[in-house]
């Protein structure tokens, strides 16, 4: 898909966006189109996509072990995305459960206590690894106190991007590690933005992110013939539907272009 074939329309949908938005957008080819997709905004739940990165990567280096059998403790038990802070103490999970309710339901306990386990020096570290000029690691999830302190985690969409070519090509991580993170993000539940509008014949595998006046959504979409990435960030937004509505009709231009012969 030549990309520039949906740049018009695009930039007509984000005209008239009343808020803050980012984007870019790739293809297999690497031919790409973006808007404002070096500024930093806040990361919400995307800050997790280099958390599991650097989680496979420990696994690699035997630093941590996948299987291992984990209990929560309530330390790090956070409410917001997720089921985890709605069960019993008594829980017992894999590192690699942790990292897949990370991504699929955006579990912010799962998401605190993988911090615990990777180290947040590590993480930030991974980040700069990986070549993210706009992207870092700063608190917990649902750390309010932190937020008035001035710190916080952010990212941006052309991060975001490396990130998920990271992931599904190239050899930051081992190939193994590759598929096993393209079949959690392939099980996304959280699904209401960018594949909401979308057909059948993609896959799709995504991470979303949102918290107050926050709205991000990511994927890698495969067809038979081609690949997308794709990165829409909104901050300071009106209304969350605003965000998700216009996030989501960028999907719906990236995946007609994709399907357009």
């Amino acid at each position: 898909m030549a990309l520039q074939t949906i740049e018009h329309d695009i930039l007509a949908l984000v005209e008239g966006f009343n808020g803050k938005i980012a984007y870019k957008i790739e293809n297999g080819s690497g031919d790409t189109i973006g808007l404002h997709k070096e500024e930093s905004f806040q990361s919400a739940s995307l800050i997790k996509i280099p958390m599991i990165i650097e989680g496979y990567r420990q696994s690699e280096r035997k630093k941590i072990n996948l299987k291992q059998s984990v209990t929560i403790p309530p330390s790090v038990v956070a409410g917001g995305s997720g089921v985890l802070h709605t069960l019993s103490n008594k829980v017992s999970l894999t590192v690699e459960d942790l990292l897949t309710l990370m991504i699929t339901v955006s579990d912010n306990t799962a998401t605190n206590m993988m911090m615990s386990l990777l180290g947040i020096d590590e993480v930030n570290q991974c980040i700069k690894e990986l070549g993210l000029k706009n992207t870092k690691l700063e608190r917990r999830m649902q750390d309010f106190k932190a937020l008035k302190e001035g710190r916080d985690n952010t990212i941006s969409a052309e991060d975001t991007i490396i990130c998920l070519k990271a992931i599904h090509t190239g050899d930051f991580l081992a190939k193994e590690s590759q598929e096993r993170i393209m079949g959690v993000f392939d099980n996304q539940q959280l699904k209401d933005k960018l594949p909401s509008l979308m057909g059948g014949g993609v896959k799709i595998a995504s991470k979303t992110g949102g918290i107050r006046g926050v709205s991000h959504d990511c994927a890698i979409i495969r067809s038979e013939y081609q690949t997308v990435y794709a990165a829409v960030l909104t901050e300071n937004t009106r209304s969350e539907e605003d965000s998700r509505q216009v996030i989501s009709k960028i999907g719906k231009l990236i995946y007609d272009g994709m399907m357009s012969k």
